[in-house]
């Protein structure tokens, strides 16, 4: 072989035209080389977001503790929703979104559920609940989501649903009640299941909603709105005018910039996307990561307690969630498509 031959089948095999197999090149057809490199890189794009919704999202509680140290919880909370909302809104637009007056009354009354009842009440919980604790209360959501969607007639009461709903009701009444013998604060604990019941509702109420079709427009307008509630609210609570600026701990600032760079820009599109690759049943599997996440997480760098009970509570809650997904019928298989 001379020179001039190898330098063609280095370039070749550089190309994706020609692959190597057992020391020896062999010709492949571009569509065969460009469809491997496609699959190779969805597969990567696909394991990057489900990392993004499994750490990132079980991170984000103990970036909430952080922030809210020395930044007031509805502040903390309405800065990181109109700084993401407004950069996803801004790209929305950029592609050529346009919300129509029905779209944002939507977003106002999804938006008001997710992110000014549901993540405002969990702010201003963290002040007095741990972030693994906050996180196991929250793991409640799909609870919460059964119980409505068969109030309105969504779904019907499936054995395993039934039996999830049992063993998730005992799992928080250990954890309430001996947080609650410990002295914590029973408001707090209160406040976090607030919060996830109306997460839930949020859930339920926006396939009845005229949310965006574009996905990108449909989670910036709630987010936008949200945050708009929470700039109000921080307002007539006289949290702004509380806020002491130039205390603000390095730590808190690190904490909002994490919650708004990953928590909500990185975490919220990853989200976005894998609805439109996967099945949700596969998507929503990130609710069993995220508590155990979080109570790692508040453990070895908050040092909050891991005890027997806190233990037993994490397995009851997260069996609950195993038989109300196993409860569910679904009919698509968790597999997830191409680009």
């Amino acid at each position: 072989m001379t020179t001039e031959q190898a330098t063609q089948i280095t370039a070749l095999l550089r190309s994706g035209r020609v692959i190597n197999i057992g020391g020896r090149p062999v010709s492949v057809p571009p569509a065969i080389a460009q469809s491997t490199t496609h699959d190779r890189t969805h597969a990567i794009k696909l394991a990057f977001a489900f990392v993004a919704i499994y750490l990132i999202w079980g991170s984000t509680y103990l970036a909430i503790r952080y922030a809210v140290e020395t930044i007031p919880p509805l502040v903390t909370a309405a800065v990181r929703h109109s700084i993401a909302g407004s950069i996803m809104f801004a790209w929305a637009w950029m592609r050529g979104f346009r919300p129509t007056r029905q779209h944002w009354i939507s977003g106002f009354i999804v938006g008001g559920l997710f992110f000014l009842v549901g993540h405002g009440t969990l702010h201003w919980a963290e002040q007095y609940v741990g972030s693994g604790l906050a996180a196991l209360l929250i793991a409640t959501e799909p609870m919460f989501i059964v119980a409505l969607a068969w109030m309105v007639g969504q779904q019907k009461i499936t054995l395993f649903s039934m039996l999830g709903l049992i063993v998730g009701m005992g799992g928080v009444a250990i954890l309430t009640g001996t947080e609650v013998t410990k002295g914590s604060s029973l408001l707090g604990l209160l406040a976090v299941l607030l919060g996830s019941f109306s997460w839930a509702a949020g859930v339920v109420i926006s396939p009845k909603v005229k949310l965006p079709a574009d996905a990108l427009g449909r989670t910036a307008l709630p987010t936008l709105c949200g945050a708009a509630m929470l700039l109000i609210a921080a307002g007539l609570t006289g949290e702004f005018q509380a806020t002491h600026w130039a205390s603000i701990s390095l730590r808190s600032l690190l904490g909002l910039a994490y919650l708004i760079t990953f928590g909500s820009l990185v975490a919220f599109t990853s989200y976005t996307w894998l609805l439109q690759q996967c099945p949700p049943a596969l998507v929503a599997t990130h609710t069993y990561a995220n508590p155990v996440v979080a109570v790692l997480l508040g453990w070895l760098l908050a040092s909050e307690p891991l005890t027997l009970r806190l233990v037993l509570a994490s397995v009851a809650i997260l069996g609950a969630i195993v038989l109300i997904r196993r409860g569910e019928h679904t009919s698509a298989a968790p597999v997830c498509a191409g680009d």
